[in-house]
């Protein structure tokens, strides 16, 4: 449930990312649509950088949605072995892009409900495709999400899902995809998951987690 403490400091919040972050934009290298939703697919479980260094070779060996879907499963695994999870993500591209022939001739869709019923997508990889693929309102939950909402204080639950209804509240639909993004940026530089700088945060005056930090401190 959204506080009005979190309504209040929602503003400068977004901000100070924007003047942090003016140019921040998803970190994933892709030309169109299908690119996106499959180097999203990738990331799970492991870094963009190792995803963008595995998609060059895939997306010139399978250029576009019925090559995918007629993909040797064994011949895509061998390419995406890195980024780790292979089998289930090979069987899953394959799956996911056969059903976008068969249900919406071969484009990848632009609504919620019909990419996440595809194979392999949840909630977070449809919210960046929307977002960055075609300029809807976007609200990924990714862990850097997940740990500065909960530090910030704009959230109070661990819930993906959860926190996505509460920025939905809070965060306007044209911010929503860049101030996702920058939310990653500051927990990549700043909010570390461990070790976060909190003394050099520029968010400090109005986080949560900093003033609990000073007050321990004090006593």
């Amino acid at each position: 449930m959204v506080t009005e403490k979190a309504k209040n400091k929602i503003g400068f919040v977004i901000d100070e990312l924007k003047r942090v972050y003016p140019d921040a934009e998803c970190s994933l290298h892709y030309d169109d649509p299908l690119q996106l939703l499959i180097s999203t697919r990738l990331s799970a479980q492991c870094t963009d950088a190792r995803v963008n260094m595995v998609t060059p070779a895939l997306f010139a060996r399978y250029p576009d949605c019925r090559a995918f879907a007629d993909a040797d499963v064994s011949e895509l695994e061998e390419i995406i072995k890195s980024t780790g999870f292979f089998r289930a993500k090979a069987r899953n591209i394959i799956d996911c892009c056969n059903q976008i022939l068969e249900r919406h001739g071969g484009r990848v869709p632009d609504t919620m409900e019909e990419l996440t019923a595809l194979a392999g997508v949840g909630r977070k990889t449809a919210n960046l495709v929307l977002g960055d693929a075609f300029g809807k309102p976007s609200y990924v939950v990714d862990t850097h999400a997940i740990r500065l909402t909960n530090r910030i204080g704009l959230t109070d639950t661990k819930d993906p899902e959860k926190i996505e209804q509460d920025l939905r509240v809070l965060v306007p639909g044209e911010e929503s995809g860049d101030f996702c993004h920058r939310l990653v940026d500051h927990g990549r530089a700043v909010c570390r998951a461990k070790n976060p700088d909190c003394a050099g945060c520029t968010l400090k005056k109005y986080c949560d987690e900093y003033e609990r930090r000073r007050e321990n401190d004090v006593h």
